[in-house]
């Protein structure tokens, strides 16, 4: 029985931030990427941010994300290297309540089929803050089209079965709070 024409599409806001030292927001073809799917979805855009690839400024940026009630979902770009300057698993894993181990052990499998054992090089990973899905993905235009079309796209709609994170995002309208 399919249970997905049963439950109704719920719009999350969703934040964008790319990590990279080199893109300006003209040149962030993988930022774009997650703004052009998400509002195709049926999402909206809550902000877009670039930063450079500094801990404490990416961990200070998610960290107001995860505080703002309105912003369900970040969505982050780049840093997720072996470089010296990537940092991005470092400045939010800290943050997360709950972390999603199968979601960096997803992406990797589904990274596979493209790219074969480099995959074994992404340090992809997500958890849960406030409520809050946070998503880290490598920064080329490719990966996070595979994570979108092979993961984020179904675990974002409310009529995914088995299950979804929208139930985990989204408040109770009758305490109008977080919690």
């Amino acid at each position: 029985m399919n249970h997905k024409a049963d439950a109704l599409f719920v719009p999350l806001s969703i934040a964008v931030l790319t990590v990279s030292d080199t893109r300006s927001l003209e040149t962030d073809t993988s930022g774009q990427l997650f703004v052009d799917r998400l509002t195709a979805a049926g999402h909206s855009l809550a902000e877009r941010v670039l930063l450079k690839d500094d801990l404490y400024k990416i961990r200070a940026q998610v960290a107001t994300w995860i505080a703002d009630e309105r912003v369900q979902v970040v969505l982050i770009t780049g840093g997720t290297g072996f470089t010296g300057r990537d940092s991005t698993p470092e400045a939010v894993s800290c943050l997360f309540d709950k972390q999603v181990d199968g979601f960096g052990e997803l992406f990797r499998q589904v990274s596979y089929a493209d790219i074969g054992t480099s995959t074994v090089q992404s340090r992809a990973l997500a958890g849960l803050s406030n409520r809050t899905l946070v998503c880290c993905l490598p920064g080329s235009t490719n990966a996070c089209r595979t994570a979108w079309d092979s993961i984020l796209a179904e675990q974002l709609d409310a009529r995914h079965r088995p299950c979804n994170f929208v139930a985990h995002l989204v408040r109770a309208e009758a305490c109008g709070s977080r919690g």
